[in-house]
């Protein structure tokens, strides 16, 4: 059975789970005492099993050309955006860029465009990635298992896919045009990637799109399922809070930050061996507050733009309007919303903005101050090598 068989059952009103009933309670509304004792019991449970370590990533965007239309996004296909496919060759700089500031975990992020990111690209970049980034995880758009398989082999090791909204009604409202509109293949998708062998499983939710205890409560029974379905996986999952994007996308549920901690805090007591994403979204107080409750994996110094760290692919920056590519005049005025801090003639549009700025070295400075530890790299190809005599 698939968790689409068991979404379907909890919308019908079916009962919960012990687990899934306790998670409902401690994301219901609270005291400020509630919360404060629910943190300190979060933090002895990160403590308990992840120690004082923090683990940091950054994402490289390969792309940012999309045939799905989602209102959301800055990426959607209809918005006269400033687009970039970067080369294996342009990934291969930004990746080195990357190392050189200390990071050895790399996600890499694309739209959803079958030309731009085709066949053979993605399993091009992560070999050419391999030898010098261990830990390599995807995010892009869902495939067939067959199709995830090689890329595996080429050194993908994690698969990152959120399902948005469990929500079908909202999900259809904001996905109308593109492969993303079929709800169910995406939501299988975890399951195919676990069955093509990615070690690390990310899934999440976009918290503005419907009322995040809906999402919550349904993140929560996806991770349920996905422990006792691909129990030879680890997961982790994130819940992305919506941020300023081209499009001018206005979410209309909103998500305090004491209901984000809230959250985040019983995912961790609750799902004790989860790891708990905290991106470039929130704000610098926030994050930093977050870091020695339950939070385990976090990027920092992060572009969402393809080229954003050195510059690579600003030559084939171009428009692309319903569809179509349009070469870019640099003497025709832009739409005010590619009007970014950035120069927009040579710039391509990120997917969304960045909350927290500070550098990597910032950041990992922060957390030793807290007394936690910044790990880089806490895999190695050769931990699974043979033996030699």
């Amino acid at each position: 059975m698939s968790f689409v068989a068991q979404l379907n059952a909890l919308d019908a009103g079916g009962p919960l789970s012990p687990l899934l009933a306790r998670f409902s309670r401690l994301i219901a509304p609270v005291s400020p005492s509630g919360l404060e004792s629910l943190a300190e019991e979060a933090v002895k449970t990160t403590r308990r099993h992840f120690g004082r370590t923090m683990r940091l990533f950054a994402p490289i965007y390969l792309s940012n050309e999309c045939v799905n239309n989602c209102s959301y996004c800055g990426f959607s296909r209809d918005n006269p955006i400033l687009r970039t496919t970067l080369t294996v060759e342009q990934v291969v700089r930004e990746a080195r860029h990357l190392e050189r500031l200390g990071f050895r975990n790399i996600l890499l992020v694309a739209g959803e465009h079958p030309r731009f990111v085709s066949e053979g690209y993605l399993e091009a970049c992560l070999t050419a990635l391999r030898d010098f980034v261990p830990t390599l995880a995807i995010e892009v758009g869902p495939m067939e298992t067959n199709e995830y398989a090689p890329l595996v082999i080429a050194g993908g090791e994690g698969l990152v896919v959120y399902q948005e909204t469990y929500d079908r009604e909202a999900y259809a409202l904001y996905h109308t045009a593109g492969p993303k509109k079929h709800f169910d293949w995406r939501l299988e998708c975890p399951e195919r990637g676990y069955i093509a062998g990615f070690r690390r499983i990310g899934i999440g939710a976009l918290m503005g799109l419907t009322d995040w205890r809906y999402d919550a409560l349904r993140l929560a029974a996806h991770l349920e399922f996905l422990y006792r379905s691909c129990w030879k996986a680890t997961f982790t999952i994130s819940l992305p809070r919506l941020r300023p994007a081209a499009g001018g996308f206005e979410p209309k549920y909103a998500m305090s930050d004491a209901e984000f901690v809230q959250t985040l805090c019983a995912f961790r007591v609750c799902f004790p061996q989860v790891g708990i994403v905290l991106s470039t979204r929130e704000s610098e107080s926030l994050r930093n507050a977050l870091f020695p409750l339950c939070v385990t994996s976090i990027s920092a110094g992060s572009h969402t733009e393809p080229g954003g760290y050195t510059g690579e692919g600003a030559e084939d920056v171009h428009l692309t309007v319903k569809g179509r590519r349009v070469e870019l005049d640099k003497g025709s005025p832009l739409p005010c919303s590619m009007t970014r801090s950035r120069p927009v003639e040579t710039t391509a549009t990120g997917q969304f903005d960045i909350a927290d700025e500070r550098s990597p070295a910032a950041v990992a400075a922060y957390l030793r101050t807290l007394e936690l530890d910044p790990v880089w790299k806490d895999w190695d190809a050769s931990i699974l090598a043979p033996l030699t005599a």
